[in-house]
């Protein structure tokens, strides 16, 4: 019976030894997850949505691109972002055609491009969870022509993931766009840019 007794407080004392090293291996994971997770600065995303919208008495325009780029550097406060001309999508083909040949010239200058920073920029600010609104200046580059601009973002950072909306307004002169006359009618003076995005971590 004692030989019995000696048995079970052996197994016990195992038993109680392995749960503390379970305990101990599962602590230092998750530390180190903590760690990889605060260490982590560049987020990405190649499924980005940038659109426009051009609004007329004679006609609405709108076009979408859901195969947008975009990276953010949360050491830096630093955005880029990237959207293949053609590939934006328009309700009618015909004005997608007139749009890539015409208008941007898509050919000759594939992408629109904005690369910018984070006004007043503090890390530790998006590590709430919580919205922010915040001010970004950069140059955004179409058609050939670099234009320095400031928009209002919104960004969220959580759960290891960061979304980023914004809007705002571009004039098609600017950008040495010329729309014939027999259309000017058409399509705005001014366009209403938005950028949807939901970045993960960047892997190489």
């Amino acid at each position: 019976m004692v030989e019995h007794r000696g048995i079970i407080q052996l197994i016990q004392t195992q038993t109680y030894h392995i749960n503390m090293k379970t305990k101990l291996i599962l602590s230092i994971t998750l530390v180190i997850a903590s760690n990889l997770a605060i260490a982590q600065s560049k987020f990405f995303t190649r499924n980005g949505s940038v659109s426009f919208f051009s609004k007329t008495p004679m006609e609405n325009i709108e076009a979408v691109n859901n195969q947008s780029s975009a990276i953010f550097d949360t050491e830096k406060g630093e955005i880029a972002v990237s959207a293949q001309m053609k590939g934006f999508e328009f309700e009618k083909a015909l004005m997608q055609e007139h749009f890539n040949e015409n208008y941007v010239e898509s050919d000759k200058f594939p992408s629109a491009t904005f690369k910018g920073t984070i006004k007043n920029y503090s890390k530790s600010a998006f590590n709430t969870g919580e919205e922010k609104q915040v001010d970004i200046e950069g140059d955004l580059t179409l058609h050939g022509v670099a234009k320095h601009i400031t928009t209002t973002a919104k960004i969220t950072s959580g759960e290891g993931k960061i979304a980023a909306s914004t809007e705002f307004n571009v004039a098609v002169a600017d950008f040495n766009i010329k729309i014939p006359g027999a259309v000017i009618g058409n399509i705005a003076e001014s366009i209403l840019v938005k950028a949807v995005f939901q970045l993960d971590p960047y892997t190489k």
